[in-house]
């Protein structure tokens, strides 16, 4: 379907989505959008890593202490790399001071 549009299609559907964000939302919603790419595909190989640390300690006695000690570590959410503010633990609720 995206093949199928001629150049004079494109350049009408950017100028749309410029009047609908207006050029000052474009930026900070690409930004947020790369942050959330980040986050999936940082959660993705975690799972992952968690599958084959899983399919080890089936495999053997042997690699179950690292799995273990994999286990109880804790686990934190973090939205950008470098970015300390933002990353909570998982199992601890979002606690925010209302004043």
């Amino acid at each position: 379907m995206l093949a199928n549009l001629r150049p004079t299609e494109i350049l009408l559907i950017i100028a749309v989505i410029f009047l609908l964000f207006g050029a000052k939302k474009l930026p900070d919603m690409a930004r947020s959008l790369g942050k959330s790419a980040r986050i999936l595909k940082s959660e993705a190989k975690a799972m992952k890593k968690e599958s084959e640390a899983e399919k080890a300690a089936e495999g053997g006695a042997a690699s179950q202490a690292p799995a273990d000690a994999a286990q109880q570590a804790p686990r934190t959410i973090q939205a950008a790399p470098g970015d300390v503010s933002s990353s909570r633990p998982v199992a601890e609720p979002n606690r925010t001071n209302q004043s």
